[in-house]
């Protein structure tokens, strides 16, 4: 079963199953998230129905004996880390973080997005660690334009790809928009009973500024009470763009006959399209309202 290199929110437990999360979240944070937690849902679901790894419901917990499942998948896939969790975390000591780090490492063959609403600590993190390896993708959430200030800070992350979740988008971003050094945004709408619906003249401010900025683009969905209620074409097209590890490169998407880079860096020096290897999605965690 094929999937996109961004999961729905909504992934059915039996997918979740997978792959196992070497961490499980606490906090809801920031006030945006409070009041459609999808992760907080899930993990109280998951513990109601006798989940052993969600046995202590929305509080942050440990899964060591987890961290060493992407040294056994030997066909390269993406991995989306913690995704009902965070990885800078306040609680999640750096030695831990370090393992994770470690197993990254060693099971280079495989590409890890990694997402927080804590660039500070991502950035003090990466710093300390030394460059982040170029399989390891760094990404910040951005929910509405108060939280923009969180992109000057990944733009620090000493990474090759650096990416922004634009999800759920519950307002206006307000443009300009800075996306230097950024090589990938991700657009979507709340899902869920109480879903804030999503404006398309908010979803092409962000689309806009990355064709201008030569950033590559991915609408994930409009969001509703599904998260595939509204479907997800834009101006009658699917945008699944998105950059590859070898220096900004889109894969999977045309503009005017051409592939695109992901940073402005490589303006001019536009490549013919090059087809991705077949990959598979694994959830290495579970993201929430971290």
């Amino acid at each position: 079963m094929k999937t996109s290199p961004i999961e729905s929110a909504a992934t059915p437990p039996s997918r979740l199953t997978v792959s196992t999360p070497p961490s499980s979240l606490s906090t809801r944070y920031p006030p945006s998230r409070r009041k459609n937690c999808y992760a907080e849902r899930l993990a109280l679901s998951l513990r109601n129905r006798g989940m052993t790894k969600y046995r202590n419901g929305f509080k942050f917990t440990f899964h060591e004996k987890d961290l060493e499942l992407p040294l056994h998948w030997r066909e390269p896939r993406r991995i989306f880390v913690d995704s009902m969790s965070d990885l800078f975390h306040e609680d999640m000591p750096d030695q831990y973080l370090r393992k994770c780090f470690a197993v990254m490492e060693r099971a280079h063959w495989h590409t890890y997005q990694i997402l927080t609403k804590r660039p500070d600590r991502m950035l003090d993190f990466s710093k300390s660690y030394g460059r982040v390896p170029d399989h390891i993708w760094m990404g910040t959430s951005v929910e509405s334009w108060p939280f923009k200030p969180r992109i000057d800070i990944l733009r620090e992350v000493p990474a090759r790809t650096r990416f922004v979740s634009f999800e759920p988008l519950i307002e206006s971003t307000r443009p300009p928009l800075d996306l230097s050094g950024i090589s990938w945004a991700i657009v979507g709408g709340e899902s869920g009973p109480n879903y804030r619906p999503i404006k398309m003249e908010w979803i092409r401010e962000i689309r806009d500024e990355c064709l201008s900025q030569n950033v590559a683009f991915f609408f994930k969905q409009y969001g509703g009470f599904k998260p595939k209620s509204g479907g997800r074409s834009l101006d009658g097209r699917i945008w699944d763009e998105y950059p590859n590890n070898r220096g900004g490169l889109v894969i999977g998407t045309m503009r005017n006959n051409q592939a695109i880079t992901g940073t402005s860096t490589l303006l001019g020096k536009r490549k013919k399209q090059e087809r991705p290897t077949p990959q598979k999605v694994r959830r290495f965690g579970v993201r929430g309202c971290g």
